[in-house]
């Protein structure tokens, strides 16, 4: 299941069940899971965590050093989940001593050239299209869909069901459940499309419509419109999942 031409350090631990392409190089503290694929001139180097049924395509490069001056050699990792794909040309920086690794979740799909800077931590069904660039520290929460060609500014936030149209700079938070685009970038709006075909509630979805209405479609700031929220909207998870997500904001919220 290794190819002849590809360079696996006998110090690396692969699963029996793992093909290994041609002119593959897998360096030592390496750890690849069950019938992951590693295709023709990818490099995973030391610290990766592959799970299971992984494909990393050709010429990606997974777990190289950060770049950030302040990395100093330390012990760092980068994890990618289950079932995930990684297309031509990715890469995929290892972590630094502030969270120790960089993570991408299960069952993503990273398009080509996209780029997972250091201490990212990408949730599981996370979709980044063609070379999006990811600054450092980033968050992606579950199921959100980054478009083609997105610079997204170090430290941002991305919460879960959330999709950006291709082309747009992000620069602060962007709220659940939401589509953004425009120049500068700004909420559209709920993403019903998404919320619909990952089947939420008719009843949830109302409610979340309520929920924008304050925060984004009101002449009230985001302090308000959250006390607004909190006395007259039931506050079932997903309501709770937006003030969770404002509270720990650092960057301030597209609006």
């Amino acid at each position: 299941m290794i190819h002849k031409t590809a360079i696996v350090s006998p110090k690396a631990e692969l699963h029996e069940s793992v093909e290994v392409g041609a002119y593959a190089i897998i360096e030592e503290n390496v750890q690849i899971g069950e019938r992951s694929r590693i295709a023709s001139n990818a490099l995973i180097a030391s610290g990766a965590r592959i799970g299971k049924n992984v494909t990393i395509s050709h010429g990606a490069v997974v777990s190289t050093v950060p770049q950030d001056l302040k990395f100093e050699g330390e012990e760092s990792v980068a994890n990618i989940g289950d079932n995930t794909i990684l297309r031509e040309y990715v890469t995929m920086n290892r972590g630094t001593s502030e969270s120790g690794s960089s993570d991408v979740g299960s069952n993503c799909l990273l398009m080509a050239y996209a780029h997972v800077a250091h201490d990212c931590k990408i949730g599981d069904h996370v979709i980044m299209a063609n070379s999006v660039n990811l600054g450092g520290h980033v968050k992606i929460d579950d199921y959100a869909i980054v478009g083609g060609i997105v610079p997204v500014h170090q430290f941002v936030q991305i919460g879960c069901h959330a999709m950006i149209g291709g082309g747009f700079r992000v620069a602060q938070d962007l709220c659940p459940y939401a589509v953004a685009g425009g120049y500068p970038l700004s909420v559209r709006g709920l993403n019903l499309v998404g919320l619909r075909r990952r089947n939420f509630p008719r009843e949830t979805v109302k409610i979340l419509r309520q929920v924008y209405k304050l925060l984004f479609s009101s002449s009230l700031n985001t302090r308000q419109a959250v006390e607004r929220i909190q006395q007259e909207i039931e506050i079932i998870p997903e309501v709770q999942n937006i003030l969770d997500f404002i509270k720990r904001s650092d960057r301030g919220l597209v609006k």
